[in-house]
């Protein structure tokens, strides 16, 4: 029996490429139906954590389902009702600044806005160098914006890269139950 239709959708963060992996997997083992969603940079950039044709080879393997990966793919998600909850995992600087700014221009963005024009919750599990410092403001914008619910965040290394937030990927089936009910994950900040 399937809980739930989720939206995965994966922005350029590449070094937390397999914690997302493991996160989608663990959704799908769980009874979720997953619809896979990648950013253009996400579905083409060949990395040194993985080729890009690798990375959605295993997105297709794990949910069943080609990733959508362009503004025309992701535009119905909202009108059609895909998705009971939209997870951008892991959500970059750039993403958080365009949907705190609602500036539409890839796959991600586009599922993110047209799931939020019918009042359906969006789980943002950060990763970025800089969210203490130019992204801390986009994530107070969209702290206060309704449907959006965050995965508690964590400095990842406070000596190397002081500014750096990454969310605690292990907590994200959680937060998913809790988004589902229109709550946020308590603390946000660990």
């Amino acid at each position: 029996m399937t809980k739930a239709t989720i939206g995965f959708a994966m922005c350029g963060s590449f070094c937390t490429f397999s914690k997302a992996f493991t996160q989608m997997q663990r959704l799908v083992d769980s009874g979720y139906d997953v619809i896979p969603i990648m950013s253009q940079n996400a579905f083409s950039t060949s990395t040194r954590f993985g080729k890009a044709e690798e990375t959605v080879k295993r997105a297709e393997e794990i949910t069943g389902k080609d990733v959508l990966h362009s503004v025309v793919q992701t535009e119905p998600i909202g009108p059609k009702k895909m998705c009971d909850l939209l997870v951008i995992a892991p959500c970059t600087g750039n993403t958080l600044a365009k949907l705190s700014l609602g500036i539409t221009d890839t796959a991600v963005t586009m599922a993110a806005k047209s799931h939020l024009r019918i009042l359906r919750p969006v789980l943002l599990c950060v990763a970025t160098n800089d969210a203490l410092g130019a992204s801390a403001q986009n994530i107070g914008r969209l702290l206060n914006t309704k449907n959006i619910y965050f995965v508690p965040l964590k400095q990842d290394d406070c000596i190397k890269k002081p500014n750096s937030l990454v969310a605690d990927f292990d907590k994200l089936e959680d937060c998913v139950t809790l988004a589902l009910q229109g709550k946020q994950h308590q603390p946000i900040f660990l």
